[in-house]
């Protein structure tokens, strides 16, 4: 689908004129030419990317086909970038849209196959007002990365609170068939995220440096600020990655705290029975004729007497030693 507004004297003029007229626009003086493309045909990329705007062959192609990687790249008369917004499926998985931008002189062509909450807010709210004033295709460049490092912001949150949560339940008490997948899932999703901010972030520092003569000087401050945020946002992702991992060696931690408490109860236990164990057992072998104290009239009442004061000995000694 194709989408167009013109701007004529840095006012709103028409919206969706007709597309055999989008050249001749282009060629108007003070004229200014936004034109998206919405998952077009194969006719709509070939009439506006080949014949109305004559772009090189390697951008249309860098376009049409997927490029994992953010970039930017100058030709004659347009700059192209290459950046990729963040959505979520129904199961909260990552995943990036890309966005391809061309931004020339006087025209900015923006490229998307899945749609594009973002562009398609800025297309209808400049389309309603019609009072806004725009210079340049380079504000349409930044309104529209502006609105995608803000859809970063929700996955982000979403997945602060997934992070905490699991740190909360590592305390509390969870699984290790629990805990492994989710935080394999989670810091799959974070590198990914990480994997994804920082070339944009190289692109918006490429931007931000006055060296473009696609942006304006007055639009360094906006990319500037562009960078930050996307320096936060890849701060944050690492930040949660590393609470992944302290999370992971509590587990760890605890578990071995629980088996090492585990241990001690049985050693005590083995330690406390020790004397009964061993007088029961002693007095317990079949040499009648040569244990003349088995034929004591308190024997029975000597032995468990001793067993039981070797019992509170063995007690008292492991409470001295802050053993129990």
């Amino acid at each position: 689908m194709i989408t167009s507004l013109v701007y004529r004297g840095n006012k709103f003029s028409a919206l969706n004129p007709a597309p055999e007229t989008l050249a001749a626009v282009r060629e108007e003086p003070g004229a200014l030419l936004w034109v998206d493309l919405s998952n077009p045909t194969d006719e709509e990329i070939k009439f506006i990317l080949d014949s109305t705007f004559h772009f090189h062959p390697l951008a249309i192609e860098d376009c049409v086909s997927d490029a994992p990687v953010p970039k930017v790249e100058m030709y004659d008369d347009c700059m192209h970038l290459v950046m990729h917004a963040v959505t979520c499926d129904d199961e909260e998985l990552f995943k990036t849209n890309e966005i391809d931008l061309f931004v020339g002189r006087n025209f900015l062509v923006s490229y998307h196959r899945a749609p594009q909450p973002v562009i398609e807010s800025v297309l209808e709210r400049m389309s309603k007002t019609s009072s806004a004033l725009v210079r340049g295709p380079d504000r349409f460049a930044h309104t529209i990365l502006d609105g995608m490092v803000d859809g970063y912001k929700p996955f982000l949150e979403t997945l602060r609170l997934q992070v905490e949560g699991l740190a909360q339940r590592v305390i509390q008490r969870i699984d290790a068939e629990e805990l492994f997948p989710r935080i394999v899932a989670l810091r799959k999703q974070l590198s990914q995220l990480r994997q994804i901010v920082r070339p944009q972030r190289a692109v918006a520092l490429e931007l931000a440096q006055g060296k473009n003569r696609y942006i304006r000087n007055v639009m360094l401050p906006y990319m500037r600020d562009l960078e930050e945020e996307l320096g936060r946002i890849e701060t944050q992702a690492a930040s949660l990655s590393d609470q992944l991992i302290l999370s992971f060696r509590i587990f760890l931690n605890k578990t071995n705290h629980e088996a090492n408490a585990g241990i001690r109860v049985m050693t005590a236990i083995t330690a406390l029975t020790f004397p009964t164990i061993l007088i029961g057992g002693w007095y317990g072998m079949n040499f009648l004729d040569d244990m003349p104290e088995l034929k004591m009239r308190y024997g029975y009442l000597c032995a468990a007497v001793a067993a039981l004061l070797g019992t509170v000995g063995v007690w008292i000694f492991m409470r001295c030693k802050k053993w129990l």
